[in-house]
């Protein structure tokens, strides 16, 4: 079947072959952007229609597709400030999807285009009920699901709030439970806010949905991280009590929720009485503030939920940052298992992989999200989505230094070679240099219009790489700071570069699912490497130069013969997107870290998995070997390090 795009259309379903609509007459668009075919509306809102479609070049994977068509009210000029507030709203929805779409429980942004002078936005496709349907389906929610729903929802408004957004419409029609994995997603940011100094002080757009949104919101058009947690709190009390919020509040004597329970026979306990009482009040300033509150308040072990799997609390910051230190072989740490099928390891120098954790590092105040091992495997360098970078003693687990001249998330580290330098790219569209030994900033390197997403360096410490969100790869001399030469060639955002041993080839990737070779030497784009059907967010290069493995947000992990980029295996383990990957330094053993909250360890000489690394209570965004392959860091967005060792026999 194949769907009409004309928003007066009674009939939109028609022939996957029919060249005009049957039943209004439009001509058909076949397939939008030559690749995206329509398949049936879904859902329609203030701001247009949704459609669901497939996407032919991806294998027929499924997206959502939204159509512009603002219902706009007024006259003359009234009605065209109207119109012109609706596409800044629209685009803004782009932009904020593009921006917050890495979270795995976010839907990712696909495309955003014009044709045919209507404006269309393509996003990843979550299949699964709303928590609406699911109220319908199955009855109000018990106290247990009340808090896994929070314990799953929590950590991603604290994303969402840290990148300066406000959703401002959360509701239980804009929260998909996954059919995949039973996480809950968060939907249509069409009326996301970014956040200003200025905000407190200025009256904004009146939008929201009447009963969810709180009182400063639809007033005033304000709207805070607390606004959120309000509409939050409100959704719960809707599943809770399967009453809608509006006849859960009366004007005399606010709200009266615990007495519908009450009239069933039901109860809460103290603890969420208190946290629901709090996210709900009426002034911003008796409510929660930030979600890392909210979730404080829940740290307290709850009654297993087998029915809505959710992550556990979030572990408090501990007084000072150390190693939570386990014995080497204690039960908490045993080795992985090995899988019960597969050809037998041909090393006998190299026994069956084993590897204990065998600490913890906490201090970062929210995710982490890139790390660097020095090469004397002495000093562990950590960054995150609070803005500084922090050193550690491998040996010890203490901090040794916290830097904090970036003024916005760090994405990417590396130590050189020589130990001497420790180099950071961020959001701030700058990389900066610092002394690794002192923690003293050496210098800053401009010349990036938007994040810097990636660094590499040469063996020999003198050439940095770097690739950025303005579509560009730029060499660098080091220690000297001076830019020397910037490629560019169509490609997308990049999200990730690897350098090879020689310091010649460089390897780019990103938003387009593609993989770029370049010749450092002479400029020239060698070639596109094709395979993966989402973006590719890690690549990194054998220690030999002769393979190179690329992480998707496809959840496969591929590998490349180098140079001719003939591509040798796909592995398929992960339930999710993968975000790092690195080579141990003898190149036998491949690690993979994915948003499933694990990292997976595979022999490269049989493409086997040796084993899965479990611990992380989020998505596994970073991860550092040691210069000896003893020692694996691991960063995650549950705030945490962690350091693993890996023996044999």
């Amino acid at each position: 079947m194949s769907c009409c795009l004309n928003p007066e259309c009674q009939n939109p379903l028609n022939r996957e072959d029919a060249t005009h609509c049957q039943s209004c007459g439009t001509p058909m668009e076949t397939l939008l952007r030559g690749r995206y075919r329509v398949l049936q509306p879904i859902g329609h809102g203030g701001f247009g229609r949704t459609y669901l479609m497939v996407d032919e070049d991806r294998l027929k994977a499924r997206c959502v597709l939204k159509q512009f068509l603002p219902q706009v009210k007024g006259t003359g000029s009234h009605r065209q400030a109207n119109l012109d507030k609706a596409i800044q709203l629209f685009n803004q929805e782009a932009v904020r999807l593009h921006d917050l779409g890495e979270h795995p429980q976010i839907p990712a942004l696909l495309a955003y285009f014009e044709q045919g002078s209507q404006l269309y936005l393509v996003q990843q496709f979550v299949e699964g009920p709303t928590l609406l349907r699911e109220l319908q389906q199955r009855g109000p929610f018990g106290e247990e699901q009340i808090e896994a729903l929070l314990l799953d929802l929590l950590p991603v408004l604290e994303f969402v709030h840290s990148q300066q957004v406000v959703h401002r419409d959360i509701k239980p029609t804009n929260v998909i439970r996954r059919r995949i994995d039973r996480r809950l997603v968060l939907i249509d940011f069409g009326l996301a806010k970014q956040l200003s100094v200025t905000d407190s002080a200025q009256t904004g757009t009146k939008l929201g949905t009447e009963g969810y949104s709180p009182i400063e919101q639809l007033r005033s058009g304000k709207a805070f991280p607390a606004s959120d947690l309000y509409s939050l709190g409100v959704t719960c009390l809707h599943l809770l009590t399967g009453i809608k919020p509006d006849e859960l509040y009366d004007p005399m004597r606010g709200w009266i929720w615990k007495e519908r329970l009450a009239e069933r026979g039901v109860g809460v306990s103290d603890r969420l009485d208190r946290v629901l009482t709090k996210l709900t009040q009426d002034l911003v300033s008796n409510r929660y503030q930030s979600a890392a509150e909210v979730l404080q308040d829940l740290k307290k072990p709850v009654a297993p939920v087998t029915a809505v799997p959710s992550p556990p609390p979030r572990p408090a910051p501990a007084p000072s940052p150390a190693i939570l230190a386990t014995p080497r072989r204690s039960p908490a740490s045993a080795p992985i298992s090995q899988p019960p099928s597969g050809p037998p390891s041909r090393r006998t120098t190299k026994p069956a992989l084993t590897w204990s954790c065998v600490g913890t590092l906490l201090g970062h105040a929210s995710w982490i999200t890139a790390l660097a091992i020095s090469p004397d495997s002495q000093v562990l360098a950590s960054g995150g989505l609070d803005d500084t970078l922090r050193l550690w003693s491998l040996r010890t687990g203490k901090q040794l230094q916290m830097l904090t001249s970036h003024t916005k998330p760090i994405n990417a580290l590396v130590i050189s070679p020589d130990n001497q330098f420790l180099l950071s790219g961020s959001d701030d569209d700058t990389i900066k240099c610092w002394d690794l030994l002192t923690g003293n900033l050496l210098g800053t390197l401009t010349g990036h219009m938007r994040d810097v997403n990636a660094l590499a360096i040469s063996a020999d410490s003198k050439w940095l790489v770097s690739g950025s969100e303005d579509r560009s790869l730029k060499l660098w001399r080091l220690p000297t700071g001076d830019l020397v030469k910037t490629l560019v060639g169509g490609q997308s955002m990049i999200k990730a570069i690897a350098l090879s041993p020689s310091g010649r080839l460089v390897a780019s990737a990103g938003l387009d699912n593609k993989i770029s070779l370049w010749d450092l030497q002479t400029s020239k784009l060698l070639t596109v490497l094709t395979g993966h059907y989402n973006s590719v967010n890690a690549v990194a290069i054998s220690p030999n130069g002769q393979v190179l493995a690329s992480g998707s947000k496809d959840r496969t992990v591929r590998l490349w013969e180098l140079p001719s980029g003939k591509p040798l295996h796909t592995l398929s383990a992960h339930l999710r997107d993968i975000n790092a990957i690195a080579f141990t330094p003898d190149g036998h053993v491949l690690a993979t870290a994915s948003s499933d909250e694990t990292v997976k360890l595979w022999r490269l000489d049989n493409n086997t998995l040796l084993g899965t690394l479990s611990g992380h209570s989020g998505a596994v965004n970073a991860l550092a070997f040691s210069a000896d392959g003893q020692l694996l860091a691991t960063g995650s967005w549950d705030k945490t390090i962690k350091i693993w060792r890996l023996t044999f026999g």
